[in-house]
């Protein structure tokens, strides 16, 4: 048996695809309804690649991975075919990050390998080290060696103190 009416209470857009309203802190984290969170990243955005390097950067230097990882999703999805195994992994990358952050040692780590294997594999299929300005084999160390500390250590570690720098 189903409970029509709690379904009509569901937070939908327009076309009736389920959207999350609830409020979110700068990790993503859901917060009590009317809580004061932090912005949202708008969802489908379509930016210039350089564009989605700097507002991506912008929240990893805020200490907001999980909202980098959206601007990088935007890329991934609506981007070249070509591209998209590289803002895939770049969106790892940030998604390790967080996971970090929450304090969740191993999804960190194993998505923070993940996301420096794909960007590894990309530069390598092109030979290509600075697309768009990103620093790409600088991020894979980056991203192995905090894979490694937070296996060593499992505690949260600070977001923004972590943050990689994307290029030069």
């Amino acid at each position: 048996m189903t409970n029509a009416g709690a379904s009509d209470a569901r937070d939908r857009d327009e076309s009736g695809r389920a959207r999350s309203a609830r409020p979110r802190d700068g990790l993503g984290r859901p917060l009590p309804y009317g809580a004061q969170g932090v912005p949202r990243q708008p969802e489908g955005v379509l930016r210039a690649p350089r564009e989605t390097v700097a507002q991506a950067q912008a929240l990893l230097a805020a200490g907001r991975p999980f909202h980098a990882h959206e601007v990088f999703e935007d890329a991934w999805k609506s981007g070249p075919e070509d591209e998209r195994a590289l803002w895939r992994g770049l969106a790892q990358l940030a998604v390790g990050l967080t996971h970090a952050a929450r304090g969740n040692a191993v999804g960190g780590a194993r998505l923070l390998r993940r996301g420096a294997g794909a960007v590894e594999g990309w530069e390598s299929d092109r030979g290509e080290d600075r697309p768009y300005g990103l620093d790409l084999a600088g991020l894979c160390r980056w991203a192995r060696e905090l894979a490694g500390r937070v296996e060593r250590t499992p505690a949260a570690v600070d977001a923004r103190a972590e943050a990689p720098r994307l290029g030069p």
